[in-house]
């Protein structure tokens, strides 16, 4: 029990569940609904979908395997109540599923890619893994690219549905006549880059509650090179952006009338924004940091939350 418990540590099971369920609420909540309204053939259907989804959840679990693989020293300074990796599971069975699950995300993305002929998909995926491998060996001890690297993986769980389904469609002429492209890359777009944000915000707030750790092995993350203070009012720069465009997108909604979704984005997606924004300068402790992380965390899973929305409305 121990054992199983500890694995289901090492592959973050929690996040695994949250991409499922982001890739599950951008195909029911605004996939479904854009060809639904346009009375055309769905033409990403359900069984390919599971595949896609079972993909990219494998391929994050290989990815979070190999991030505790390399950062077994960091984590004995950073994190070492938290620590698998040697304390709990061999690295060579670390390594071995690692392999396992990233080489099984490729066969299904290979499978979808295969059966859709969108043979983009495969080689994307496959991009996908080797960057988390040189993410964990490289980037992510350096200035910025691993943030970066990790936010556009992140945005990736949602744009890789949306580009199929719309790749899909360009393909059948009977169903490309039919449905609103524009709506769905939008839509496609906006809550892409609200993940690329949203993940970039909560890297380099994560950067700062571990640089003690990442400072002793040689990194050289944000915090690191360019001190806390110029950390914070990078991240600070980019919540102010994600802020002023979500109120944007509120004020463009408001023709249509959707009081529900606005009180809702209001209450638990700009609201806690805005209480991370005062929460950040006047933190200084690794605890500080982790509190605005856990609330970065929750607003990621609010904002995705309100594709709801889209089918309620639709």
């Amino acid at each position: 029990m121990k054992l199983l418990t500890a694995f289901l540590r090492l592959i973050r099971t929690l996040n695994l569940l949250f991409i499922a369920v982001t890739q599950l609420l951008f195909y029911y909540c605004i996939v479904v609904p854009v060809f639904a309204q346009a009375n055309a053939t769905l033409p990403l259907t359900f069984p390919l979908f599971i595949i896609l989804m079972t993909a990219s959840v494998l391929i994050a679990a290989g990815g979070y395997i190999i991030n505790d693989y390399f950062d077994r020293n960091i984590d004995q300074v950073n994190k070492p109540g938290k620590l698998v990796v040697e304390k709990i599971i061999n690295r060579r069975w670390v390594i071995w599923w690692h392999m396992v699950l990233s080489v099984a995300g490729i066969i299904l993305s290979l499978y979808v890619a295969w059966k859709t002929r969108a043979w983009w998909l495969a080689f994307v995926n496959t991009g996908c893994v080797i960057a988390l491998w040189f993410y964990s060996t490289n980037f992510k001890r350096k200035l910025l690219s691993g943030n970066i690297i990790i936010s556009l993986l992140t945005a990736w769980v949602v744009l890789v549905v949306g580009f199929l389904s719309h790749y899909l469609a360009t393909i059948k002429p009977d169903i490309w006549l039919g449905y609103n492209a524009s709506k769905l890359m939008r839509l496609t777009f906006l809550y892409g880059g609200f993940a690329f944000i949203i993940s970039l915000i909560r890297e380099v707030i994560k950067d700062i509650e571990d640089m003690h750790g990442d400072a002793r092995y040689g990194c050289r993350t944000m915090p690191i090179v360019w001190g806390i203070q110029s950390s914070k009012v990078f991240v600070a720069t980019w919540m102010v952006v994600l802020i002023a465009a979500l109120v944007i997108v509120q004020a463009y909604t408001l023709p249509f009338k959707w009081w529900w979704s606005l009180i809702y984005c209001i209450t638990l997606v700009i609201i806690p924004l805005i209480y991370i924004f005062r929460k950040l300068f006047p933190a200084q402790s690794p605890q500080d940091f982790h509190s605005l992380s856990s609330w970065v965390k929750l607003v990621m899973a609010t904002g995705i939350f309100s594709m709801v929305f889209f089918k309620i409305y639709s």
